[in-house]
């Protein structure tokens, strides 16, 4: 809940694309939390307008900047959204040193009526117990927690909203002229991809009738299934030792040729968000006609991917939340890289070319007792574009209950030298500014 918030010093830095940020400020000082904010760029700015704090520096500046701003405002508490973004790669390090909590937004763990809030960092830099045992010792949470409000579908509204943003960027950019965006941002090619993927969504849904049928009829029980993640995801090239998309693609095929029962069929799906902007249709034509797969490879867009996942005998991910999805339709999981959700008892643990013959079984109960835990330390029923209008809030977000609360002895910390106490301006000592500044330029190479 947002009251262990109450008499903190709150700095919000770069949001999603829309005014979620500027509602959670509401929630925040409705809570009796002092809230702080940086706009980076023009579209920071657009839903953020008021009470802000400015930064038209450089990149490489940005940790020292960072540093100072803590010091000067006593701030014990930073939020921000996405910790893989330029601006926030750093942003832990600094914390760190100077003993502020850290509480990462990102997209839901459990989808898709969940958003994540986690202390510390996200995926594959979450803090979050990989022992079995750990979650094997909890009590289950209240039944009301295990039900959430049902979110709509927001594609529409952060379409309009990320467009918007693109296009204030471009019109503002000499007010914010060394802003680096994590990801393309040009204002009408954003427009051009978000309207291509609403006609593919349709062109796909007609097209794609025949096999869904197939798929839920005479192959149901006889498919494994492989989810594509987005082509610019950052758990793949942050949190992965894959490049590209299709890398991942090639390795599972082989392995599938080399091992998998010749009965047996494989659905590559494609990631609903990378619709506009990605079709790996000639490539994985190529690799089938490459690997004598005709006929047991499959690719599909816009089949409903809850009844895969119940029709699958297995699902194969580099590190996707569908994986959790999978778990909660009892369909084994195989990882190629390293989820939050990879624990003995819900993952495979072997090798891939073992998965296909034999993909096990998940340990139910172990899985109740992981799904509760999120739901009570990081994961809130709400949607960052559309509000639950149910709820009294601003931001129409039901916050977990243990959110705030500390779930393990904290880290010992470095003692500061004490002929900096009276600086509180200088940069991070165990990662100079010079350090830093590197961490920050190289997070745009990623």
């Amino acid at each position: 809940m947002l009251s262990a918030f109450s008499n903190k010093r709150v700095l919000l830095l770069q949001g999603p694309m829309g005014p979620f940020f500027w509602r959670l400020r509401h929630d925040l000082e409705s809570a009796g939390a002092q809230v702080f904010k940086v706009n980076f760029c023009a579209g920071d700015r657009l839903y953020y307008p008021a009470n802000t704090i400015e930064y038209c520096g450089t990149l490489e500046g940005w940790p020292t900047f960072l540093s100072q701003l803590i010091a000067r405002h006593a701030i014990d508490t930073v939020m921000l959204f996405g910790d893989c973004r330029h601006y926030h790669i750093v942003v832990p390090h600094v914390v760190r040193w100077r003993h502020v909590a850290l509480y990462v937004f990102e997209e839901g763990y459990l989808r898709p009526d969940f958003i994540t809030i986690e202390r510390g960092g996200a995926n594959n830099f979450s803090s979050l117990p990989r022992d079995p045992g750990f979650y094997r010792a909890l009590e289950l949470p209240p039944p009301k927690l295990l039900h959430p409000l049902p979110v709509k579908h927001a594609f529409s509204r952060a379409a309009v909203f990320a467009t918007i943003y693109a296009l204030t960027n471009a019109l503002f950019r000499w007010r914010y002229p060394h802003y680096q965006h994590h990801r393309p941002l040009a204002p009408l090619s954003q427009a051009y991809y978000w309207l291509r993927s609403g006609w593919r969504k349709f062109w796909f849904r007609q097209r794609e009738v025949g096999v869904e049928r197939l798929l839920f009829g005479p192959l149901a029980g006889r498919f494994f299934l492989a989810p594509l993640q987005t082509h610019n995801d950052a758990q793949i090239s942050v949190h992965s030792h894959y490049s590209t998309i299709e890398e991942f693609i090639e390795d599972v095929l082989i392995s599938f040729v080399r091992t998998a029962k010749p009965e047996h069929h494989l659905v590559f799906k494609h990631h609903p968000l990378d619709r506009g902007y990605c079709d790996y249709t000639h490539f994985l034509g190529h690799m089938i006609t490459k690997y004598a797969l005709e006929g047991r490879v499959h690719y599909v867009h816009d089949v409903h991917l809850p009844t895969l996942l119940d029709k699958a005998l297995g699902t194969v991910v580099i590190n996707s939340t569908v994986g959790l999805s999978s778990l909660l339709h009892d369909t084994p999981v195989c990882v190629m890289g390293d989820p939050i959700y990879n624990i003995p008892g819900l993952t495979f643990q072997g090798a891939l070319d073992e998965f296909w013959l034999a993909p096990g079984r998940i340990d139910r109960e172990l899985y109740e007792r992981f799904r509760g835990w999120l739901l009570t330390h990081n994961q809130a029923n709400g949607n960052f574009y559309r509000p639950l209008t149910t709820l009294p809030n601003r931001t129409g977000v039901a916050w977990p209950p243990d959110l705030g609360l500390p779930i393990a002895p904290p880290i010992p910390s470095i003692r500061e030298p004490a002929t900096l106490n009276t600086e509180p301006n200088l940069a991070p000592p165990s990662y100079g500014a010079g350090e830093l500044r590197l961490i920050a330029r190289a997070s745009t190479e990623l």
